[in-house]
This record gives structure tokens, sequence and C-alpha cells, in this order.
């Protein structure tokens, strides 16, 4: 037999070698998951970025086609509109300034 200490060292040699190993696989395996999971998650990213543009536009192009649409009725019925607004402020502009004129005038008798 040998010398227990030469033999203690080379038990403590080859332990801490397969140890290094084990160590060296477990960082690895752990490295290449989280290089997958970063893949998978720019490409969910990737996914639901081009899934929220593509709703926007669906969305905008729904709406651009409504208001081309309704825009020569809705032009006809705002016109309208407007020139009634119009007229009734016209109106009262006129009224309140025939109040104006009858309060000055007895003020000043």
């Amino acid at each position: 037999m040998s010398n227990p200490l030469v033999h203690a060292f080379f038990v403590g040699r080859a332990l801490s070698e397969a140890l290094y190993e084990q160590a060296e696989k477990a960082l690895t395996n752990t490295l290449s998951e989280l290089g997958k999971l970063d893949a998978e998650l720019r490409e969910n990213l990737h996914q639901f970025t081009a899934d929220v543009i593509a709703r926007a536009s669906r969305a905008e192009e729904e709406a651009m086609r409504g208001r081309n649409a309704g825009t020569t009725v809705q032009s006809d019925r705002e016109s309208a509109d407007l020139q009634a607004m119009i007229d009734d402020l016209r109106a009262e502009i006129a009224q309140l300034r025939s109040e104006l004129k009858r309060y000055r005038s007895n003020q000043t008798a």
C-alpha cells in the first residue's frame, strides 16, 4: 500500500476535479436555459408589438373609413348647425344691443 497522505491528496484532487466539472455543467446548462428564455421573451415581445401595431392600424383604417364615408353628410349637417348657431348668436347680439341702448337712454334721462 501507499502512503495514506498521498492517497488523501489524490482523492481530494479527484474530488475537486469532479466538483469543478459538475459546477461547469450546471453553469453551462443554466446559461443555456437563460439564453433560450431571453430569446423566447424577445420573440414574444416582438409578436406582441406586431399584434398591437396591427390592431391599431385596423382601428385607424376603420375610423378613417367611417369618417370618409360620413364626411359629406356630416359636413352638410355641421354647416347647417354652424349656420344656425351663427344666426342665434347674431340675434342675441342684436337683443343685447337694444337692451344696452335702452339702459343707456334710461340712465341719461
